[in-house]
């Protein structure tokens, strides 16, 4: 399993969204996407990467650019975390982990008996699909919230 880098073409993905509808990448057709994956609902870190896109939601729509929260928990635990911390953007199930595979962050190792969810990542997708932003973190940092910033700014 590669990681995507700068430069690459990104994988075309579709997960499902708190509303049982799909969310795929050519559905944001004409805007750059921003990636949050998060290895699990309600915990600390996660909560707070999630939070923090939240409220930098304005300055996204600002770069013409989306977000998608991406991890393997089910569509209904996504709904009530988004809910629950009031995430306006969409939350993408990966319960197949097929969409963390493609992107090369899928976390195999053992953590605490757990196996086989999303390393803590982001990707910044260009509107013609290209990754311009790639950072996989060591599941315990943020990732860097004023690079992905600084990306947009640039596209």
């Amino acid at each position: 399993m590669e990681t995507l880098e700068v430069g690459d073409k990104a994988p075309e993905f579709t997960l499902t969204g708190t509303d049982l509808e799909p969310i795929t990448l050519k559905s944001f057709s004409g805007k750059n996407v921003v990636l949050h994956f998060f290895p699990l609902a309600f915990t600390s870190v996660c909560t707070e990467q999630m939070c923090t896109a939240r409220n930098d939601y304005d300055k996204y729509n600002e770069l013409n650019a989306t977000v998608v929260g991406v991890s393997v928990d089910s569509p209904f635990v996504l709904k009530k975390f988004a809910e629950e911390n009031q995430l306006q953007f969409a939350m993408g199930s990966d319960f197949n982990r097929a969409t963390s595979k493609a992107y090369g962050v899928l976390f195999e190792d053992d953590f605490a008996g757990l196996t086989h969810f999303s390393k803590r990542s982001a990707f910044v997708i260009d509107k013609t699909g290209v990754v311009q932003y790639a950072e996989i973190t060591d599941g315990k940092s943020l990732p860097d919230f004023a690079k992905i910033e600084a990306t947009l700014g640039q596209l």
